[in-house]
């Protein structure tokens, strides 16, 4: 049997820069990977299939684990199955790549257990017929990503100096719509990468925009609510991850990041808080 931790991300500033003519976007924007994390089981089995502690999950064909394995089995040529027991901590929905990062634990864990090829797999390519920002969870260091997500600059020696805290509120929104609804700008977004590496939040709060945020607030003002708690309770600097729900805020006290937890989990929301690493 195998395991492994499928962490969340955040968006440190997201911008949709255009619509393509194949239906996607081009956009613009940092992932950084966070300690909220599901937990992914494998072990030998004579067809591939799962089982999940979350039961409103489906566990079929449309699951991205299940479409992550057959695409590897057939790919490789493996006559091999897997179970998959899925620990779902990250919530749907929430523009944290929960899905995503499940798929790319998936695909590391078969291709150790199955004794595949990576260079002949090509888990990258792989990675991105499931969807756009899986190639970024295989690896899951800091990165600047273009184009669909696919796109990816790593940002490996870049130290995240604060406290986190990550809030949820109940509500469900479909990416589809979101990008449906955003307003497409066509211009150039500022340097990210530079922006992102001076981890001044002055800075981060004029140029670390997310495009979602107006049409998500506008649909959703509860979800804006998240984000202006989140500032009253300290928070240096507060955005939408993806296109939503979640709502991060970064604090210079870690005390203030687990009292602004604390307050949303009161409220009946998903949360998760972490400590700078250097505290």
């Amino acid at each position: 049997m195998l395991f492994e931790s499928a962490p969340a991300k955040i968006n440190l500033g997201l911008h949709i820069i255009r619509r393509r003519a194949d239906g996607y976007h081009d956009l613009s924007t940092v992932f950084h990977p966070i300690g909220w994390a599901d937990r992914i089981t494998v072990s030998p089995a004579g067809n591939i299939s799962m089982t999940c502690t979350d039961a409103t999950l489906s566990c079929g064909k449309d699951n991205l684990v299940i479409r992550a394995a057959r695409l590897l089995q057939k790919v490789a040529g493996i006559d091999q199955g897997a179970l998959f027991h899925l620990e779902k901590k990250i919530p749907r929905g929430a523009g944290l790549g929960g899905g995503s990062s499940d798929a790319a634990a998936a695909l590391r864990m078969l291709s150790n257990h199955w004794k595949s090829d990576d260079a002949t797999i090509a888990l990258k390519s792989l990675a991105l017929k499931i969807g756009s920002d899986v190639p970024f969870f295989l690896h899951g260091q800091t990165a600047y990503a273009e184009g669909r997500g696919e796109r990816l600059t790593p940002m490996a020696d870049y130290a995240f100096p604060f406290s986190l805290a990550v809030v949820v509120p109940p509500v469900h929104i479909s990416t589809a719509w979101a990008f449906q609804q955003v307003i497409v700008s066509g211009m150039n977004p500022p340097n990210l990468i530079e922006v992102v590496r001076s981890n001044d939040l002055d800075r981060w709060r004029c140029e670390l925009v997310n495009d979602f945020e107006k049409p998500v607030f506008s649909q959703w003002p509860i979800i804006q609510e998240v984000k202006s708690s989140l500032l009253r309770s300290g928070a240096g600097f507060a955005s939408l991850t993806g296109s939503g729900a979640g709502v991060y805020g970064i604090f210079e006290s870690k005390e203030d990041a687990v009292v602004a937890a604390e307050e949303a989990a009161a409220k009946g929301y998903a949360t998760w808080h972490q400590a700078a690493i250097d505290t």
